[in-house]
């Protein structure tokens, strides 16, 4: 797909934007953004790459708009009989452990096939889960996880003190699709 002047305008205008605010977010000058538009200059692929985020994330997407709700908790004492089960049931990889309403670790599949042995089985969570995975508001900006989900499977997303959703590495993939479903629109 090629990005045109015209293209760029169409989303900048569909984001509400004016030629000025977009070339404040995005690092450039308005007569720029004006010269992109109107097709008499090519600009840089990093400065099209700045202005596709700006204008595909709109007023940046955050964790509440892209959290899987509906979070499935280990207890400390299930065995892992019980916990894979449920993992392979529900496609998932990962599960936060609560003890009461605090979350105290993270039961993963990565943590079980680490601790594989005859009687894995009847073994408790807590004797392999690893720590909690990090917490964050659902008010909290996409791009501030990203760092978060290099080093971790998942970032919980909390609502006060209640855990309303999680983030896992496959959730952050699914805005890659989002911003090209946006640009597709807009050719």
């Amino acid at each position: 797909m090629v990005i045109t002047g015209a293209m760029l305008k169409r989303l900048r205008l569909k984001a509400r934007l004016t030629q000025k605010k977009l070339a404040e977010f995005a690092g450039v000058s308005q007569a720029h953004i004006s010269k992109i538009e109107l097709g008499k200059v090519d600009p840089r692929l990093s400065t099209v790459n700045k202005i596709l985020e700006v204008l595909t994330e709109g007023k940046k997407r955050k964790c509440k708009d892209v959290m899987a709700e509906g979070v499935l908790f280990a207890k400390p004492n299930d065995s892992i009989l019980k916990v894979s089960k449920v993992m392979m049931k529900n496609a998932i990889s990962q599960m936060p452990v609560l003890l009461g309403n605090r979350v105290v670790g993270t039961i993963m599949e990565e943590s079980i096939v680490r601790n594989l042995s005859s009687n894995i089985a009847n073994e408790k969570v807590k004797n392999i889960m690893d720590p909690p995975l990090p917490t964050v508001s659902g008010e909290t900006t996409i791009d501030t996880i990203r760092p978060l989900l290099e080093r971790h499977q998942g970032v919980l997303v909390a609502k006060g003190r209640e855990i309303v959703g999680i983030i896992t590495r496959s959730d952050l993939l699914k805005t890659i699709e989002h911003a090209q479903h946006v640009l597709k629109r807009a050719a």
